[in-house]
């Protein structure tokens, strides 16, 4: 599509009704956008205000009911990390369009009449040279006072990995990189001040890349508090990034309460470029699931080159997935967040596609075992510390000690480390007993949900000792201190001989193979999924 072409310069303001969707002054200003000095003004007509620079698209200034600046004023709120576009603007009734437009990358803002929201649509032939596609807000610090915690730099004293993991006095760590929810629960989050809050709300993920678990940056407090929308970025990334139309998304300001999730389906009629009407998509109904664990939630998803989608499973395991573009995807079918059934799938403009029961056949439970420790389930939440690798760095002085442990089979799970490393907790141990009937040629199965700088299980049973495996295919990228245990599924299988164990009490040793990586959370390591024997 054309970039839309630009008004000429000159005041545009159309009357509208005094809403109060979200917010409202005691006397509304006029709807519509003003070209002056360089900026371009939007007004909402309810009382939010704000300027984009024509130099470069940056939304440069916003205020609520003309009162203080909400934006931090050491950088530009903007796609990536800025465009050196000159924006275009059309206004048509109750509705203004700004298009910035470059050689490979179309972003959108979006307003209407009555309400304080800024709409917006990203467009893209290339990955920015940036490495990353995101939507920033950078707000200012003495008004935002509201924000999360785990990625509140404040007060640090000092970085302790990279520039973007900080320790604070106590012990505690704080990161950008913490406290992200997953994509598939991504709806609306925001940060809030004194009689206002601005929220983002996230979208459509269709071109986003990742799957249903992935997570990304959500807020960072520092010299600004930043509100982002991720699309994509190199942060563990286990997919390639998808080109197209990312969102609609938007940015929603109000007085303070939490607002609904909008509706942007309204957007269709403005024309973007790789909008996708909902006439021509089509949809996905899977009938059922046998062999489901009723202790787990199942997600259905869909994945090609250039969509992802998702809906979570009944209990049943019927699931119905709606606006698809048109394509062949595969299906995969997740227990919590492990693959446990994957197929192709087509789906048609404008048609439903439906699917008989399907039944789970790999799923690692399904594997009559003498011990298993853990779930699996793709995740290490139940193992010790598991949990707060997702909002801490794992040197965090609130976590109990990682080890290395020795632990008996049937002891509580969160005893068992959620991760091991080469320096920190390596020659992790698990002990436990056999009867003389039970001395056979064994297969010992060590599940990870991902792994650092190569690292892969090597094992031992009492004086016998594994090969070491191949490394699993995982991103190049820091994971497990960069808030995920989330990378590529891979589970180890060991053939263990006969001679290897004893009547009575054995010792299984669980050491990190990998000749690259640093020191202590930096050297080579993996996330935890289960462990078992059979």
């Amino acid at each position: 599509m054309n970039p839309l072409p630009r008004a000429r310069p000159a005041a545009l303001s159309l009357a509208a009704a005094a809403s109060t969707l979200f917010a409202s002054a005691p006397a509304l200003a006029a709807f519509g956008v003003t070209d002056a000095g360089g900026v371009l003004t939007v007004d909402s007509g309810a009382g939010l205000v704000f300027k984009v620079s024509k130099t470069n698209g940056d939304i440069t200034s916003m205020k609520l009911n003309g009162g203080a600046e909400l934006l931090g004023q050491t950088k530009g709120s903007h796609i990536s990390s800025g465009l050196s576009a000159m924006p275009g603007y059309s206004v048509s009734g109750s509705t203004a369009l700004i298009t910035i437009p470059t050689s490979t990358l179309t972003h959108y803002l979006a307003v209407r009449s009555g309400e304080n929201i800024v709409y917006m649509a990203t467009h893209i032939t290339a990955e920015p040279s940036v490495g990353e596609l995101r939507w920033i807000t950078r707000l200012n610090r003495s008004v935002f006072t509201g924000v999360p915690t785990e990625s509140n730099h404040t007060g640090n004293t000092g970085a302790i990995e990279s520039t973007d993991v900080v320790a604070m006095s106590d012990g505690t760590t704080r990161s950008k990189y913490y406290g992200n929810q997953r994509a598939k629960d991504l709806t609306l989050r925001g940060v809030t001040g004194s009689g206002v809050g601005v929220f983002m709300a996230y979208g459509n993920r269709e071109s986003s890349s990742g799957g249903p678990f992935f997570r990304d940056i959500q807020f960072k407090t520092d010299t600004d508090v930043e509100v982002t929308n991720y699309m994509n970025s190199g942060h563990n990334q286990t997919e390639a990034f998808r080109m197209g139309l990312h969102g609609p998304y938007a940015m929603v300001v109000t007085t303070g309460a939490t607002p609904a999730v909008p509706d942007m389906g309204w957007m269709s009629s403005l024309g973007l470029n790789g909008w996708v009407a909902s006439g021509s998509r089509g949809k996905v109904v899977l009938n059922g699931l046998t062999g489901m664990d009723t202790a787990f939630t199942y997600t259905v998803g869909f994945a090609n080159g250039t969509a992802q989608y998702w809906g979570t499973a009944s209990s049943s395991g019927a699931a119905s997935v709606a606006g698809m573009k048109p394509g062949s995807y595969t299906m995969t079918v997740y227990k919590g967040e492990l693959a446990v059934h994957s197929e192709p799938v087509t789906v048609g403009s404008g048609g439903t596609t439906t699917l008989n029961t399907r039944a789970i056949t790999a799923d690692p439970s399904s594997q009559p075992v003498l011990w298993r420790v853990g779930q699996w389930d793709g995740t290490p939440l139940e193992f010790l510390n598991g949990q707060t690798l997702n909002v801490r760095h794992p040197s965090d002085s609130r976590n109990p000690s990682w080890g290395p442990v020795t632990y008996a089979v049937g002891s509580a799970t969160n005893k068992f480390p959620g991760a091991i490393w080469k320096g920190v907790n390596g020659d992790t141990k698990i002990t436990f007993n056999l009867t003389s009937a039970q001395l056979a040629a064994r297969t010992v199965r060590v599940g990870i949900s991902a792994a650092y700088a190569n690292a892969r299980p090597q094992i031992s049973v009492n004086g016998w000792t594994s090969s070491v495996p191949a490394a699993s295919t995982q991103p190049d990228s820091r994971s497990l201190t960069i808030g995920t245990y989330r990378g590529n599924n891979t589970v180890f299988t060991f053939s263990v001989p006969a001679s290897a164990f004893v009547a009575g009490a054995n010792t299984l040793t669980i050491n990190v193979a990998s000749g690259s990586g640093s020191t202590a959370y930096l050297s080579p390591g993996f996330a935890v999924d289960a462990i078992d024997l059979y």
